[in-house]
């Protein structure tokens, strides 16, 4: 704790998106916090940019922080502690004054793959349309699966499934830690291979921000997991020095293999192939690796 800092509050007031998806997110960290230091919580459900234009196409979010600064904004007024994000939301540059605190323990960090049939990637049919909001996810589709086609989804998780059983689409692309934290994971048809179909930086892992030096940093900061850390350190990194947001056609994953952390890039280029590098190096530098992978797709 810094000199600044005064005791462990005895209550935390936690900031978060009023989805049922953050709110299941919410409740993992408060669980965390409770493990880590004994702290009493209360839930501050604050309404985002994204929230507000749900069908809003990420390729036409300007800007970054469409999910997080509201949430920032919030810690700044006081109104809250600390916030919960999807740690892949967060921008590159967070509010001046604030910090992650806290990344726990990472969960499945892949992307999933829902039909109706139970069909696979490989085995959806040519014409299949996909539905998908993340460029990212667009771009490894149509270089694995030129025939099928990408469309434009956003909403809650709910929201499009029901599309999905509607016969709106013929698939889903989601994130799998999200279906899982919401039970849902049994609708999952294919859990995709995070080498071939790589994730978006920081995903599967949630992270808890507060005010530089305060008791809620404090207090959250024991709850902070080493090496999902380290990983999500390194792949958004990549992100930073590619200087890309949410529309980045950019893929990121790392994992420690033997004390060493590896990292995976991939990134999608214009003319629809995918540039990929794949490094390791020591944990305590994951920065560094993430520089020099960023640096291998920029090549």
């Amino acid at each position: 704790m810094s000199a600044g800092a005064s005791a462990l509050p005895q209550v935390l007031r936690i900031a978060t998106r009023g989805s049922a998806l953050a709110r299941a997110q919410t409740e993992l960290a408060v669980a965390a916090l409770r493990r880590a230091s004994g702290v009493d919580t209360e839930v501050v459900v604050v309404r985002t940019s994204g929230d507000r234009a749900p069908e809003l196409p990420a390729a036409e979010m300007e800007g970054q922080g469409w999910f997080t600064a509201e949430l920032e904004r919030a810690l700044l007024d006081g109104r809250a502690d600390a916030a919960v994000h999807s740690a892949k939301d967060l921008p590159t540059e967070l509010a001046s004054g604030l910090a992650v605190v806290a990344h726990l323990e990472r969960a499945d960090p892949r992307d999933a793959l829902v039909t109706r049939d139970g069909a696979g990637l490989d085995a959806i049919a040519d014409g299949a349309t996909v539905a998908t909001s993340s460029p990212r996810r667009e771009a490894f589709l149509r270089a694995l699966r030129p025939g099928v086609r990408a469309v434009p989804m956003r909403g809650n998780v709910d929201t499009r499934l029901r599309k999905l059983d509607a016969g709106e689409v013929d698939a889903l692309l989601l994130a799998a830690a999200g279906l899982d934290r919401l039970g849902l994971g049994g609708r999952i048809s294919e859990r995709l291979d995070p080498a071939r179909f790589v994730p978006a930086p920081a995903q599967g892992v949630i992270a808890v921000e507060a005010r530089i030096g305060s008791a809620a940093a404090a207090a959250c900061a024991p709850a902070d997991h080493a090496d999902s850390a380290a990983a999500v350190h390194a792949e958004r990194e990549v992100l930073r020095r590619l200087g890309g947001g949410c529309r980045l056609p950019l893929g990121a994953w790392a994992r420690v293999e033997e004390g060493r952390l590896v990292l995976r890039g991939a990134l999608g280029l214009a003319d629809g192939a995918i540039r990929t590098a794949e490094l390791a190096g020591p944990l305590d530098d994951p920065r560094g690796l993430g520089a020099e992978v960023a640096a291998r797709l920029k090549s």
